[in-house]
């Protein structure tokens, strides 16, 4: 079980290290955008982060 939770983070950074490292005006603007977002807007986009994750680890398995 511990394996697949570090192989799981592991995943998580080298899916979030790919818009910084192949196109990083872009992720700074991304970055510039989500700072400018209000407390609501940024708990929604998180929370459907969240679900599209579960229904994906619903789907696989």
């Amino acid at each position: 079980m511990t394996e697949v939770v570090v192989a799981a983070i592991a995943l998580v950074l080298v899916i979030e290290g790919i818009l910084p490292f192949t196109a990083p005006h872009l992720w700074r603007e991304v970055f510039r955008k989500l700072v400018e977002m209000s407390d609501g807007q940024i708990r929604f986009a998180g929370l459907t982060s969240m679900m599209i994750g579960l229904i994906i680890l619903l789907v696989a398995h």
